[in-house]
């Protein structure tokens, strides 16, 4: 397929304005981004007006205001509900991106900066997406678009449920289409069809009432930093199983006959070493290194910190240790039910001599969704399409929390329907996102419209 015209003649200024909205450093997590997070929602406001929308809202919440718009192409044609966030994860450690994360560059084909890809730019291809529709030689839009953007994503959604609970209405559609997922290569176009649930904790140890002197309490003592790392060490046994009782007692394993429909996908052992610098991959005893990261639940550690990490040497012996432990839960956990385990057993495990809290963050459920629908077939002829070969269906690793609420909530099934690489470091220094990818999203997301339309009627 030839690419349109109209991508061609204005790819320059699609980026150049990704550009400048990456240069908002909207992190939500971190208060004091609180106005670049709210300029970051205007931005995206005027960009979704410019670019044909009929009628676009700022709707405040509790927290980050979420973002609506819409364009109606008639009351006969199917609607599609585009879902996704501008807020970004924090930038840190600074000192690791070999660029400014938030002066955003161009560099052998890629689009550096924090939000890149996780979600400015997958959001962007939207907004252009449907200029593309209304400006290229008149088309038009073959379906009616709502808009749904917000600023809490990478802070859990707290207030998109009841955003969701209060819009009824407002947000009734046929599906929800969604890019914050990726595919398989720039050669291999895929569809997720599934993503992990998620669990989320801190944990505090405390021993002593103060730090204390490590040479006149050391033996006698004991050390929270040694106690939280022996029982961050019992989480996992000999074959990488968690060993938390219960844990695995819901998971739904897959079949033989699906575990081999999955493995069709292609994937280099290899290269996946070689792309994160390791000699070797490690994992659950059992099964290959992408069932590992898409059918079968995890727990890391995410965060750990006590103590002395100044320069030079102060010997103490710290009151206090903590870390952060996330989960990834697989269809049938659910967060409550492992948010529960956990906790129950990693108090339990506590030494004498410290105490411990576990304080609960945000999670998410699992979710499957389906490969019969029309939508989804819609989807992957526009990949075919766009990219000259069928897409593979995959599992994620990852979690959007807000796809089982849609489907609670509005009774909607999400298409994920993203550009990314597992390359393109989200989360990490030096995210990125491909031109390639960027306008190859822009160019597929209309033929996504034109067939689900076609096929809706």
């Amino acid at each position: 397929m030839a690419i349109p015209a109209y991508l061609t003649q204005h790819q320059n200024r699609f980026l150049e304005e990704l550009l400048d909205w990456l240069r908002i450093p909207s992190v939500s997590a971190d208060p004091k981004f609180h106005g670049d997070v709210l300029r970051a929602a205007d931005f995206i406001k005027d960009k979704l007006l410019e670019a044909g929308a009929t009628l676009v809202e700022i709707c405040p919440t509790a927290g980050n205001p979420i973002v609506y718009g819409e364009y109606m192409a008639g009351p006969d044609r199917p609607t599609v509900l585009v879902y996704g966030h501008y807020d970004v994860q924090p930038a840190d450690p600074y000192e690791l991106w070999t660029s400014p994360p938030f002066e955003p560059v161009i560099k052998d084909e890629k689009i550096y900066a924090r939000g890149a890809c996780d979600d400015k730019g997958q959001v962007y291809m939207h907004v252009k997406a449907l200029e593309m529709m209304l400006r290229d030689g008149g088309l038009g839009a073959p379906c009616n678009i709502k808009f749904m953007f917000e600023g809490e994503e990478e802070i859990g959604s707290d207030n998109l449920g009841i955003f969701v609970k209060a819009n009824k209405e407002k947000l009734k559609a046929d599906v929800i289409l969604i890019s914050d997922t990726g595919i398989l290569a720039n050669d291999v176009p895929s569809i997720e069809v599934g993503l992990r649930g998620l669990s989320y904790h801190e944990v505090e140890v405390t021993g002593p009432n103060r730090d204390l002197h490590s040479g006149l309490y050391g033996g006698a003592v004991m050390n929270p930093i040694n106690a939280l790392c022996d029982m961050i060490s019992s989480l996992h046994d000999e074959n990488r199983h968690i060993t938390i009782p219960g844990f695995y007692d819901n998971v739904a394993e897959l079949s033989a006959a699906e575990r081999a429909e999955l493995g069709q996908a292609p994937f280099s052992e290899d290269e996946f070493e070689q792309s994160i610098g390791l000699p070797a991959a490690v994992g659950e005893a059992g099964y290959t290194t992408p069932e590992r990261t898409s059918i079968r639940p995890t727990l890391d550690v995410n965060g750990i910190w006590g103590g002395y990490i100044g320069e030079g040497a102060k010997t103490v012996i710290a009151s206090k240790a903590y870390a952060k432990i996330s989960m990834r839960l697989v269809p049938n956990q659910t967060s409550d039910e492992i948010t529960a385990l956990f906790q129950k057993h990693f108090e339990s495990i506590a030494p004498a001599g410290v105490t411990v809290k576990v304080t609960p963050h945000h999670g998410g459920e699992p979710v499957v969704t389906p490969t019969d629908s029309v939508a989804y077939r819609a989807a992957a002829k526009a990949l075919e399409t766009t990219f000259g070969k069928k897409p593979v269906p995959t599992r994620g690793g990852g979690s959007i929390p807000i796809v089982a609420m849609f489907k609670s909530e509005l009774g909607l099934d999400s298409v994920l329907l993203g550009f990314g690489l597992d390359s393109d470091a989200i989360h990490s220094p030096n995210e990125h996102f491909g031109v390639f990818n960027f306008l190859k999203g822009i160019e597929t997301i209309p033929e996504f419209y034109r067939e689900y339309a076609a096929a809706s009627n």
